[in-house]
């Protein structure tokens, strides 16, 4: 079921530099190893595209997420990775200068899925792109993502504050985000 449990990922510090020591994805996420993540928020006015996670995935599956988002691959930098899973999940073809550092995100996550501990322990890089989207040119991986969809930015912020299990989004990351909503886009 999850064909990428031989990714590997730099281990890296609390300042989310590289150790030179790598981990599998697996191992990654059964010892809670720090490890690096890109996020992409696409961005239109007042709202904000999510992707709902295949029902395949490893973790959170069938949830609504991030626009798009992955692991950092050992060997690869942050700005790369962002504008790979950008291709990979949705087809977007993006240049570094299309994306907007909002900033890094220390998380750590303790939970089970498919009856196994999952230790998520990251932090990510998190931008912002604000490049008009139209969502049904997009070309999904259907392995990653099910479905996108546009929500109002501040109705999704309300609900996941209420503890709406529909989405695995953190408020801290939505407010890390705000900033670059309401404007318009520069497509």
């Amino acid at each position: 079921m999850f064909s990428n449990d031989l990714e590997l990922f730099d281990v890296c510090d609390e300042s989310g530099d590289a150790t030179g020591e790598t981990v599998t994805r697996a191992e990654a996420h059964s010892r809670g190893i720090l490890h690096r993540t890109a996020h992409v928020w696409i961005i239109d006015g007042g709202n904000i595209l999510l992707q709902k996670r295949s029902k395949t995935k490893d973790s959170y599956p069938g949830l609504l997420d991030i626009s798009s988002a992955g692991h950092v691959d050992a060997g690869d930098d942050l700005i790369g990775s962002a504008l790979r899973e950008l291709k990979e999940e949705l087809g977007i073809s993006a240049s570094p200068d299309e994306l907007e550092f909002a900033g890094f995100r220390r998380a750590f996550y303790r939970g089970e899925f498919y009856g196994k501990p999952f230790l998520d322990n990251e932090i990510a890089a998190v931008y912002a792109y604000r490049n008009a989207v139209d969502i049904k040119k997009l070309v999904l991986q259907t392995s990653e993502v099910e479905a996108v969809i546009w929500e109002d930015f501040y109705e999704v912020l309300s609900r996941v504050r209420s503890g709406d299990k529909r989405y695995c989004i953190y408020e801290d990351e939505l407010l890390m985000i705000e900033k670059f909503v309401g404007g318009n886009c520069r497509g």
